[in-house]
């Protein structure tokens, strides 16, 4: 069923992406995560804003699969996207750049569901900047975690309970890495430097901020080494790779082992969901309003109906991730006596420290502990991608040689093939 529905919102996103007609004033511009809405909330939506506001208002919604993508399209596009849904670290660097606006929370009659946000993330949000408060100018969506999926079949759980899995040879042209250099670095970062962490001669939060090229350094030459065991850098066809056993390790987020794990087991294949001992980031998207945005109202009424309770239970239906809903409704929606107890009085209160809850969606309040948030690098961003770039670089031109040589092989057989005839015809014509 989820297939079907991501399928129907790409679709949907292909039909509404061309004019609408009206006025730029009747259409709003949604640039949101691939994957990452129950597609029938938009036409919901429309008819929701109609009736709270008696205005009309079409919806074009398109999808990024990367930060890097959707900073590219606002940056250096100049693209006029009314709201969008970036990441923490992107939010703090619009926020240092002033490239968003402020959301004005009144909604005069409509009720205000911005309010039922967890605490737990209005705190994370304040943590943004230093100079205002960050949830004056975003709103938490979707939050999650980094981990190891794998298949418990080929992979012991002692493995996976450490980074270094993916420098294990066991799992040679098994493991598959995120094509996103951000989450990655942040977690090898925190493989690397364990000992030092446990010697308490840095934290892991003062990891997430640029610490000097010392330690790209160490994650460059990390990732350099497993180069040859890593079977695929991808960002979205990884999930595929896991469920039809082609790899037995991922490094991936949350959202995606929960799509995963519930894909696998329609054909016997055990797929489990690991936070390493080293520590993990606990990521969360943002809906902003940039600041060359044209529909602000209609992009403020966007973010306050993405918060009700309703839409953000089928919002995580489909797409496997938490919303940043914490009423109740949510909670007891996601209760389910298959799974073992977890304490997630964090997120939803007191009331929560004993709750029956998929693991892998919710993590337990110990878990949470070992967490860290991943914090802008301003400049020194490039370096990051730079490095990034010299990985991924030197594998994709392995890959091109890889096809050259079989192109050489295939063009070199048909060559012989073709000459093998020009002979026996050569050899006919002068038996005649």
């Amino acid at each position: 069923m989820r297939k079907i529905l991501v399928w129907a919102a790409l679709g949907l996103s292909m039909i509404l992406i061309p004019g609408c007609g009206g006025s730029r004033s009747q259409v709003l511009k949604v640039y949101n995560w691939y994957n990452y809405i129950d597609p029938t909330v938009i036409p919901e939506f429309e008819a929701w804003y109609k009736q709270q506001t008696g205005e009309t208002v079409k919806v074009q919604y398109k999808e990024y699969e990367t930060n890097h993508e959707l900073l590219s399209a606002l940056e250096n596009d100049n693209k006029d996207y009314d709201v969008v849904s970036p990441s923490d670290y992107i939010v703090e660097r619009m926020l240092n750049n002033n490239a968003i606006l402020p959301i004005d929370m009144n909604f005069g009659n409509t009720p205000n569901y911005i309010s039922l946000t967890a605490p737990f993330l209005k705190e994370h949000f304040k943590g943004l900047s230093k100079d205002v408060d960050a949830n004056q100018f975003a709103v938490a969506n979707m939050w999650g975690t980094t981990g190891i999926l794998y298949n418990a079949d080929y992979v012991k759980d002692g493995d996976s309970h450490t980074w270094n899995i993916i420098r294990n040879f066991k799992y040679r042209d098994r493991i598959l890495v995120k094509d996103s250099p951000r989450d990655v670095y942040s977690q090898i970062i925190l493989a690397v430097k364990d000992k030092d962490i446990q010697k308490g001669l840095v934290t892991p939060q003062e990891l997430m901020y640029y610490t000097g090229e010392e330690n790209l350094a160490l994650v460059e030459q990390f990732l350099m080494n497993v180069k040859e065991l890593v079977l695929s850098w991808d960002a979205a066809d990884d999930k595929n790779k896991m469920v039809e056993e082609e790899g037995y390790v991922d490094l991936t987020w949350n959202g995606e082992a929960v799509q995963a794990i519930e894909e696998a087991a329609q054909y016997g294949v055990k797929l489990r969901f690991s936070l390493p001992d080293e520590g993990f980031t606990l990521w969360f998207d943002g809906w902003v309003i940039p600041k060359n945005a044209v529909n602000v109202k209609a992009a403020r009424y966007w973010i306050n109906f993405m918060c009700k309770p309703d839409i953000a239970i089928r919002n995580s239906d489909v797409t496997g991730y938490v919303s940043a809903c914490g009423s109740s409704d949510v909670l007891e929606h996601f209760i389910d006596n298959r799974f073992p107890v977890r304490d997630l009085s964090y997120f939803f209160g007191p009331g929560a420290d004993s709750v029956r809850v998929n693991p892998v969606m919710f993590p337990d309040k110990s878990e949470i502990a070992r967490s860290v948030i991943e914090h802008d690098w301003g400049d020194n961003t490039q370096l990051l991608h730079d490095m990034w770039a010299r990985v991924i670089g030197k594998e994709r031109r392995n890959t091109f040689w890889y096809f050259c040589g079989i192109f050489v092989l295939v063009g070199g057989g048909v060559f012989a093939f073709l000459r093998r005839k020009r002979v026996s015809v050569q050899l006919k014509t002068r038996k005649k």
